[in-house]
């Protein structure tokens, strides 16, 4: 499958989070220790939001991430309060530009780790519940774009979770008409460039891994030698497919059939279920 991370606070340099934990997300595309897939080399994408700009900016490649010169050329210099990763391990649909996550349309981003399950036996149906007004813009072949514009169809804008929720009821709906008995496997995050959520859900209840981190305040006190968490806002959070290292207090699992909303003012945490 595929890994990523979200990354929410003071901003930082991309190097910051993609390069220099122990065991980061280059690291993590050569040496996954809790994906499906060790390797994770399908491909890559980095997104991130810049003050005036609405909509956030992507680079993705086809190649592997541990070998890209330009990304290492990049994470030296673009500097955000929200980045959003990703390393692909792909399920099936074909390795190009177009189906590498991040994601976007207009101000929000989206990526995923999972799959629908036979996505070829249900691909047309789930398709054609895509709102006519969207259809156009949907530019890659991956089962995670379409779950992607089903959400904004139904009301992503209006209210990510129930537009979620709904997006995963009629991918499980759709997918047991056609005989799949586990249709869906996700953890996704979502963002409109202000607020972030993280969701961790299976059909059978057995979740691929998900993690964010503690409190600012609370790994301070765990780790006074860490100078990076002295300037870090108390809103920084990072949310991660795995462990970017094994620093004890850091990291914090994501309940399975759960979702968190990382946002100024409180970070929430609540139950997650498909809507009927």
């Amino acid at each position: 499958m595929c890994r990523w991370l979200a990354y929410s606070g003071t901003p930082v340099l991309l190097d910051t989070i993609l390069y220099k934990p122990a065991h980061s997300l280059i690291d993590q595309s050569l040496h996954s220790k809790l994906g499906v897939e060790t390797t994770n080399g399908d491909g890559f994408g980095v997104g991130w939001y810049t003050d005036g700009v609405d909509s956030p900016a992507l680079f993705r490649e086809i190649g592997p991430a541990w070998s890209n010169r330009n990304l290492r050329e990049l994470a030296d210099h673009v500097r955000s309060p929200l980045f959003f990763a990703h390393i692909r391990a792909s399920t099936g649909t074909a390795v190009q530009q177009s189906n590498c996550h991040p994601f976007r349309h207009g101000r929000w981003m989206f990526m995923h780790n999972g799959a629908i399950a036979e996505f070829h036996l249900v691909r047309r149906a789930l398709t054609l519940l895509v709102d006519p007004e969207l259809y156009a813009d949907i530019g890659g072949t991956t089962d995670s774009e379409v779950m992607f514009y089903l959400a904004l169809t139904f009301g992503l804008d209006r209210d990510p979770p129930a537009a979620v929720a709904r997006m995963a009821g009629v991918v499980e709906r759709v997918g047991r008409e056609h005989g799949v008995e586990f249709p869906l496997q996700m953890t996704l995050a979502i963002t409109d460039g202000e607020r972030l959520w993280a969701f961790r859900y299976s059909s059978e209840r057995v979740s691929r891994s998900l993690f964010y981190s503690s409190r600012v305040d609370a790994l301070r006190r765990l780790h006074p030698d860490m100078g990076f968490l002295r300037e870090a806002s108390e809103e920084t959070r990072l949310v991660v497919s795995e462990p970017l290292g094994d620093l004890p207090g850091v990291w914090n699992e994501v309940p399975e059939g759960s979702y968190g909303v990382v946002q100024p003012g409180g970070d929430e945490l609540h139950p997650f279920a498909p809507a009927a």
